[in-house]
């Protein structure tokens, strides 16, 4: 069995694969203090409530973390907790995927990730929006290159900048308002956030897609996916767990080396 391990700034996600089936996932909160112990003693907590037994052998770890300071705890977690030397995505990792940025170091470890099971899915040009703390677009070719994207802030943190800066303005619930045109402040707000996001994912995807002359696919994955997705005219289909079989993905092309 693999551990998949997706280390974000706001929630990480953990999921257990037999194989190509995913046995089972959690997610929780990123809390750059935990220390490696505090994370073992979570994880094996959450293993003995989905039925792992204390003697489970792991044939392997792969972590993708956009977080720094986290990379050394999550080395320690595996190594001390489920056993394995663990896979962390970075450079010298191969993933089978040229990157055309002009500095791939800069790439987050995630996007290169769900680049990799995107287009192993969908085997032509493909787009993925991530709906994470921010919001990242990311462009993969027809020849399976990662090309770049586009980041822009999340709904999450845009709603925490409103109210920041908004003296009269609060925070509400992210749900589907009835109409565009809202009556009340709380039906403005949730047009504003969900309807001009929206927008926002639509104009980006048309906009590469015409830049780069190719009908990419598109698929959304992330906390506000689903959201977003029921209202957007460009997102295909929304994948959960996208970014779990990216790093699947990716352990096994290096284990064949």
């Amino acid at each position: 069995m693999l551990v998949t391990i997706d280390v974000g700034n706001s929630h990480t996600v953990i999921g257990i694969y037999d194989g190509e089936r995913l046995l089972n996932h959690w997610r929780i909160s990123t809390m750059a203090e935990r220390t490696a112990d505090e994370h073992g003693a979570l994880l094996k907590t959450l293993m003995h409530g989905a039925g792992f037994g204390i003697d489970v052998r792991f044939e392997g770890v792969a972590i993708a973390c956009v977080v720094p300071s986290l990379n050394q705890v999550m080395e320690q977690l595996s190594e001390r907790y489920l056993g394995c030397v663990p896979l962390i995505i970075g450079p010298g990792v191969k993933t089978g995927m040229p990157i055309l940025y002009e500095n791939p170091k800069e790439v987050g470890a995630d996007r290169i990730v769900n680049a990799v099971a995107a287009f192993d899915d969908c085997k032509s040009a493909c787009i993925v929006v991530d709906f994470g703390t921010a919001t990242t677009f990311d462009y993969v070719t027809k020849r399976g290159e990662y090309a770049g994207g586009a980041i822009a802030p999340g709904l999450g943190i845009s709603m925490d900048a409103l109210v920041e800066h908004a003296a009269k303005l609060y925070r509400v619930e992210l749900v589907r308002p009835r109409e565009t045109v809202g009556r009340t402040t709380i039906a403005a707000i949730q047009s504003g956030l969900v309807f001009g996001y929206t927008a926002l994912v639509d104009g980006l995807v048309r906009r590469i897609n015409r830049e780069r002359g190719e009908d990419a696919a598109v698929i959304a994955t992330g906390g506000f996916a689903e959201l977003v997705a029921g209202e957007s005219e460009t997102i295909e289909r929304v994948d959960e767990f996208l970014t779990l079989k990216g790093l699947r993905l990716i352990f096994e092309r290096n284990r064949r080396v």
